[in-house]
């Protein structure tokens, strides 16, 4: 994670590197479902082979089925995509694993991230520009920028809201030592 001060900054992807890492992420849920296995091809793109962070969303019947994602990855960015599918549609604690039939009926979105970077002025947060990463103790939250535009949320909600999904109290990011992270998004899905 970054400490530094300022705004993150996100490298947009062509509609041709998202369309190859939806690919790859419908692939790879397909085949692990299927055979427990999972076979990548290796990928030249360089933007492909970027070391950032991801968060792969499934949708089945416009309703969330899981959702899994990393802040700092070791692995190509198409690498981490596929492991976050995979791990999207069979590890989400929230949902049972995806069974084969539901197969024909899932969407995929994809947001690849920014760096993180450090606030102490959570009046730096843009909804619908920025997500939000929280931590205190060993309580830690994230939300996407694009759920508090989903929900309709203000500033302040998106705070709270964060603050609840880490299990601690809605005001708690006025707290000494609460951590406060932004990051922007390049956020694409399946039409």
């Amino acid at each position: 994670m970054t400490s530094k001060p300022g705004t993150p900054m996100s490298a947009t992807l062509t509609p041709a590197e998202r369309e190859t890492l939806l690919a790859i992420a419908r692939h790879a849920i397909e085949s692990y479902v299927r055979s427990g296995r999972l076979a990548l091809e290796e990928r030249e793109e360089p933007a492909l082979n970027a070391k950032r962070g991801c968060f792969v969303t499934i949708h089945r019947r416009g309703e969330l089925r899981g959702c899994i994602g990393i802040f700092v990855s070791a692995q190509p960015l198409w690498r981490e995509v596929a492991a976050m599918a995979v791990s999207a549609a069979t590890r989400d604690p929230r949902f049972r694993p995806m069974e084969e039939w539901e197969l024909d009926e899932f969407s995929l979105e994809i947001s690849v991230l920014s760096e993180l970077v450090k606030t102490d002025d959570p009046k730096q947060i843009e909804v619908g520009k920025h997500g939000i990463y929280l931590e205190q103790g060993a309580h830690r939250g994230v939300l996407l920028p694009q759920v508090a535009v989903e929900q309709g949320w203000d500033r302040l909600t998106f705070l709270r809201q964060t603050c609840v999904k880490a299990g601690l109290p809605p005001d708690a990011w006025t707290t000494p030592g609460l951590r406060l992270f932004i990051f922007t998004a390049d956020l694409f899905g399946e039409p």
